[in-house]
């Protein structure tokens, strides 16, 4: 059962003033911010004890949300990010030279979904923007599945959204977008 969404002018005031929110995924609880905030980014960075040289993932609900962080794709690349995205396969695109050290670490590309999670995509359109996405816990630890792990885990500096995570056991593919090359499976 998916649950309802805060409401969009809630969810986006939230995040545009450096909130991080957890959500459901396809496999697992995310953790999520804005992506232009770079202040939630590190903020994020720093509660996952996770490294900002190692880059980040865009969730998003379709291109529009992140053709300004990627080098332009076609209609028919477009078509397959999408249909992709459904397959839960997360690509690592060439990034545009703008696009934020502290969303792609020390690398010319950047990782990007389009996501077909029902609540994920949902909350990517109320937010009116791709969203960082990276698993809810602390580098090395095991994702939280529920409401409450992600509560045990970070207590009340992140807003957890309630919601029913996917049936996927593993986290999304990583391929490179250039060659096909499967880089976490």
């Amino acid at each position: 059962m998916h649950r309802s969404l805060p409401s969009s002018r809630r969810l986006f005031v939230h995040l545009k003033r450096g909130g991080i929110i957890a959500y459901p995924t396809e496999s697992c609880y995310g953790l999520g911010c804005d992506p232009e905030n770079r202040q939630a980014v590190l903020k994020l960075l720093n509660l996952k004890r996770r490294q900002q040289r190692k880059g980040l993932i865009l969730i998003a609900a379709n291109y529009s949300q992140v053709k300004r962080y990627i080098q332009p794709l076609t209609l028919g690349e477009q078509s397959k990010l999408q249909s992709d995205g459904a397959k839960v396969i997360t690509y690592l695109m060439p990034s545009r030279p703008s696009t934020p050290l502290w969303l792609r670490g020390e690398h010319n590309t950047l990782a990007v979904r389009l996501t077909a999670h029902p609540f994920a995509k949902q909350l990517c359109l109320s937010a009116g923007s791709a969203l960082v996405s990276t698993s809810a816990n602390r580098s090395g630890k095991q994702p939280a599945k529920t409401y409450a792990a992600c509560r045990r885990i970070f207590g009340s500096s992140v807003w957890v959204l309630r919601g029913s995570v996917g049936n996927r056991e593993q986290p999304s593919t990583i391929r490179s977008w250039l060659d096909g090359k499967i880089i976490r499976k």
